[in-house]
């Protein structure tokens, strides 16, 4: 796909603040999930880590919904326990798993064995058959999920055909090891959204978008030119 393409893979939603964003995010997500507890009486949506999705999960929390017919996962996850300060279930449980929200199903992906490899079939297994809503974040770097550069399972993962729909990955950037939701399980979420704050992260999409320099080795890049329907990206203006 040519470069220029790319703008067609994303629709941009700008606002004027990290307050601003997390709250039409969550009005959003929320909105999809209505949705499918309408259709199906069950919804799935699986959610980032980090700093910035903070603000966001905690208005997601107290949105109004059938949260008990709620299945909420992860992306990705490092391999640390549940209680670790860098523990993306540990966000999740502190930040949107309270109030009313609190009722929903959690299915974390990390498990209490010595590396992410050997829990591989049990956390797919317990994964939602397919995803409502997915909400991606992005590093510096230009990764999103746990798809780093140079991660050793970077290609598995990110193989637009894999059956599998996590993987174990290992990379300089990434810290601990980790487990990731692969590229077909989030391209093919019902909903699939983008949250980022700030001038670097606006720089590193454009980049991405553009495939020029350092932008065509980001594996946001990969992930844009795999889309079958634009991400929606909710931003800082």
């Amino acid at each position: 796909m040519p470069p220029t393409d790319l703008s067609l893979q994303i629709q941009l939603h700008p606002f004027p603040d990290g307050d601003a964003v997390a709250s039409a995010l969550a009005q959003a997500v929320a909105d999809d999930l209505r949705t499918a507890l309408t259709l199906r009486g069950h919804a799935s949506v699986a959610l980032s880590g980090g700093t910035t999705p903070r603000r966001f999960l905690q208005a997601l929390s107290k949105q109004p919904l059938d949260w008990a017919n709620v299945t909420v996962t992860l992306v990705d996850e490092r391999w640390v326990p549940d209680d670790h300060d860098r523990s993306n279930a540990r966000l999740v449980s502190e930040h949107l798993l309270q109030h009313e929200a609190a009722a929903a199903r959690f299915v974390p992906l990390y498990r209490p064995t010595t590396t992410p490899d050997d829990a591989l079939a049990d956390v797919a297994a317990a994964l939602p058959a397919t995803l409502d809503v997915a909400v991606l974040g992005m590093g510096g770097d230009g990764h999103t999920a746990s798809f780093f550069p140079g991660g050793d399972r970077l290609a598995d993962a990110m193989d637009p055909v894999t059956t599998a729909t996590v993987l174990p990955m290992r990379a300089p950037g990434a810290g601990e090891p980790r487990i990731t939701l692969t590229l077909p399980v989030l391209r093919d979420a019902g909903q699939l959204y983008l949250h980022i704050e700030g001038g670097e992260k606006r720089q590193v999409l454009q980049q991405a978008l553009s495939g020029h320099g350092p932008g065509a080795q980001y594996p946001m890049h990969q992930v844009l030119q795999a889309l079958r329907a634009p991400l929606q990206v909710y931003l800082t203006a």
